[in-house]
């Protein structure tokens, strides 16, 4: 033999090694649809990993703990920041609040309605709630935020719209957290009045801003300074309100085809926001009214890639839930005489994505209107706050509704709900709640009337609450996973593979099947609706375990922005059924089509 035969005999055999040695070190996972090197040995013929383990189990039924004994402000509308803290804000028709502007900082003036007399309004109607210290920051609105509309954009910038008055073709920007931040304001932005409209994110992360008090349109937001263009005639908007309206503040959702899910009243449609056309309608959902006044709530259920048949943008399972509400007739009903009508107690699913999509409804343990449905990071939904009978509106609701339902898409029709413990504080009209990266819900709000009143039935409510859900349950915290930020990858991409590290205190076998890793994007929250929410259950691979009770996962980001379009998500890791503390993960928009995430953390035991 030569000795340029053996050269390359001896390189062909070192490849051969070096393909075999990567065969064993990356095998791939037959449920994962793009292939994905899942990290560590993995013997094959383990029969554990086969294994399907149920969830956890618990008697826990939640606890609540008020966190803030008087935050200042009520908090009609909220959205948690990537900073850590919520941005909550009123209306400034009131002029009043529980919550003065620092010394030093200037007044708000005002010409008086009836006076005509110019005075000046030192009350803040917005504040920065620190959901570390559970202390807050004052925050100045000039223009009337009052029933508006809002989002974080791809940089998390809260962008809100609309409102009230001089502040209803206004937008308002807020992003950093520090001493001097505050709202930056543009006036006269929008073409049309958008009070109680909603603002819905794009799959390019803009915004298109619907409906609104006699708006019958909708438009897309412009860039900070600059104005809307046009407003679109939407007759879907006209068509659906009846003598009490009850088509305001219509759920929208974002769908993987880029399209916008739009409900109003009980009629829902997809419109193209690119070409302004009506893709499809959809089946009338009978028994009553769901939006603004009657105010049911609404949110997409988890949006499944870890399902087998989630291979391509067309087999991805979409589906809506809507809840609550009550019948047309219940505002006027309200307001003329002072007769409150049961609010609904159904619940209605129905698969957006099927060729022929059906309501499929079911009964909820209690009415509610005004109540909010939150995604929680373990794929359930929880049903919070609001009340039993009425609407919305001033002293328009009785009997509030104090006990949350927790409901569970995946067990069978009749097992789905699970009544928890009550909180003590009635949360009605204007009350709202939100999902921390702690797995806790921050629940705040509830004002019935038209100015801060301190002695009432239902006073203006300032307090802050925390609810702990069950899989907080103290005795599950032997199997809660914490991640491990240090050594977990921070930088993912569209379509890219990803690793997370985490720990489990119980140690021991755990494979692909009890890991769930989701992402949830936070929401602007008001009036029982929870804008741009979503959660997204992850394609991911085997889990390998380094060292004892230490262990690895590969996953893969998701590959359409309709799905989990640009922005900011927290990061969980869900060990059966037990959610680990978020991570914030942020996409930030490059000139190609791919995204990349950053993640923060939250260390602290309120967040």
């Amino acid at each position: 033999m030569s000795p340029l035969q053996k050269v390359l005999l001896i390189l062909t055999l070192l490849f051969l090694v070096s393909v075999d040695a990567k065969r064993k070190r990356y095998i791939k996972s037959p449920r994962v649809a793009v292939p994905f090197p899942i990290f560590g040995a993995f013997d094959q013929k383990n029969p554990f990993l086969g294994i399907k383990n149920t969830d956890f189990e618990t008697d826990f039924k939640g606890e609540w703990e008020v966190i803030n004994p008087d935050s200042g402000v009520s908090a009609m509308q909220i959205t948690l920041m990537p900073t850590n803290k919520i941005i909550v804000y009123d209306a400034t028709v009131y002029r009043t609040s529980r919550l003065r502007y620092p010394e030093g900082v200037p007044c708000v003036p005002y010409i008086d309605p009836n006076s005509k007399q110019q005075l000046e309004d030192c009350f803040a109607h917005a504040m920065e709630y620190d959901i570390e210290t559970n202390q807050v920051r004052p925050l100045k609105v000039t223009v009337d935020p009052w029933c508006s509309s809002g989002g974080l954009a791809p940089d998390g910038t809260l962008i809100s719209s609309g409102g009230w008055n001089d502040g209803s073709k206004s937008l308002r920007y807020i992003r950093d957290s520090c001493p001097d931040c505050d709202f930056r304001e543009s006036i006269d932005a929008l073409q049309e009045p958008r009070w109680y409209g909603t603002q819905q994110i794009l799959a390019n992360g803009e915004f298109i801003m619907i409906g609104g008090r006699r708006a019958f349109s909708y438009e897309f937001i412009p860039k900070e300074g600059q104005k809307s263009t046009k407003a679109y005639f939407f007759p879907f908007l006209y068509e659906t309100s009846d003598l009490d309206e009850n088509n305001l503040y219509p759920f929208t959702h974002l769908m993987p085809d880029e399209n916008v899910f739009v409900f109003a009243n009980n009629r829902s449609l997809l419109l193209n926001p690119n070409t302004n056309k009506i893709v499809r309608t959809f089946p009338v959902l009978t028994g009553g009214s769901r939006n603004y006044p009657a105010s049911g709530s609404s949110a997409l259920l988890p949006i499944r890639l870890d399902d087998d048949k989630a291979t391509s943008l067309e087999t991805i399972k979409v589906e809506v839930i809507i809840c609550g509400g009550n019948t047309p007739d219940a505002f006027i009903t309200a307001e003329g005489q002072k007769v409150y009508l049961p609010a609904l107690q159904d619940c209605a699913r129905m698969v957006i994505t099927d060729p022929k999509p059906v309501w499929d409804t079911e009964v909820m343990p209690s009415r509610r209107t005004m109540g909010d449905a939150l995604n929680l990071p373990d794929g359930q939904i929880l049903l919070i706050n609001g009340a039993k009978k009425g609407t919305a509106g001033w002293w328009d609701a009785e009997e509030p509704n104090l006990e949350p339902a927790l409901y569970n898409p995946d067990k069978p029709k009749g097992q789905r709900f699970k009544v928890l413990n009550p909180s003590g504080i009635a949360r009605m009209y204007h009350s709202t709640s939100a999902l921390l990266p702690s797995g806790k819900i921050w629940v705040a709000g509830s004002n019935t009337h038209n100015t801060y009143r301190d002695v009432d039935k239902f006073p203006t409510e300032t307090r802050v609450e925390a609810f702990y859900p069950p899989y907080l349950d103290p005795n599950l915290n032997n199997y809660r996973p914490q991640i491990l930020q240090d050594s977990s990858d921070k930088n993912l991409r569209y379509k890219a593979r990803f690793e997370i590290h985490f720990s489990v205190p119980s140690g021991g076998q755990i494979t692909k099947n009890d890991i769930k890793i989701t992402i949830y994007a936070p929401p602007f929250t008001t009036h029982g609706f929870s804008m741009n929410q979503r959660l997204v259950v992850l394609n991911s691979g085997n889990v390998a375990q380094a060292i004892k009770g230490i262990y690895k996962v590969g996953s893969m980001a998701p590959r359409f922005p309709g799905v989990a379009p640009p922005g900011y998500y927290i990061l969980f890791v869900v060990h059966r059924g037990v959610p680990s503390q978020g991570m914030w993960d942020k996409n930030v928009v490059l000139v190609t089509p791919l995204f990349i995430m950053e993640m923060l953390s939250c260390s602290t035991s309120y967040c």
